[in-house]
């Protein structure tokens, strides 16, 4: 698991993520902002007066996207629900946890009934695991254990909610025993999105 850095550069690279899910250009800025050596100028000016920690932060990250989305095809302009949820996947299991939040939450937002239940739930868990990731263990354990309630409670077509809604209880748990705690893989359809291959 990785932090998160300061909010200005988690924005600003979260946008460039969410961007590169559709748009080969942001898919070779990210590959360009992942490689070490300088990279506070032009278009990363915003990385100017940074500290080399938010830098290696940010440079992660970057490099965490581009390896995660480089065999993916990009996204349709409209992408379906089960087209995020795929790239939601992919980023989830690449540990970009605020990410998947940032992705799923427009979704959520429109969502109604069992649908927004279990995209509340999904979003719950990515920010809990990044709560965890920046170490903040109690924010962690509250959104690790609802989340996974929300899942039981959801419904999303051609996803196994309850397996991973139990893999993400049973890791939360470990945080009360302080043991160290792997992610679960994000839930995938089967269905025929393209994007779910990644």
């Amino acid at each position: 698991m990785i932090a998160t850095p300061l909010l200005p550069l988690r924005n600003r690279l979260t946008e460039m993520v969410l961007r590169a899910l559709a748009d080969t250009t942001a898919r070779r800025d990210l590959a360009r902002l992942a490689e070490p050596g300088p990279s506070t100028g032009g278009q990363f000016s915003w990385l100017a007066d940074v500290g080399r920690e938010q830098i290696a932060l940010v440079r992660e990250r970057a490099r965490r996207a581009h390896e995660a989305l480089i065999h993916c095809p990009p996204l349709r302009a409209e992408p379906s629900l089960d087209e995020i949820l795929a790239a939601a996947a992919t980023l989830f299991d690449a540990g970009l946890y605020f990410e998947v939040h940032e992705l799923l939450e427009p979704y959520w937002v429109r969502g109604e009934g069992a649908e927004r239940q279990a995209l509340q739930g999904l979003i719950q868990i990515a920010v809990g695991y990044q709560h965890l990731a920046n170490g903040n263990l109690e924010g962690a354990r509250a959104l690790l254990d609802e989340g996974p309630r929300r899942l039981l409670n959801g419904d999303l077509p051609d996803l196994d909610l309850t397996r991973f809604a139990t893999a993400v209880a049973a890791a939360a748990n470990q945080i009360r025993g302080g043991a160290p705690m792997v992610a679960p893989s994000f839930p995938r359809s089967g269905g025929r999105s393209k994007m779910a291959r990644c």
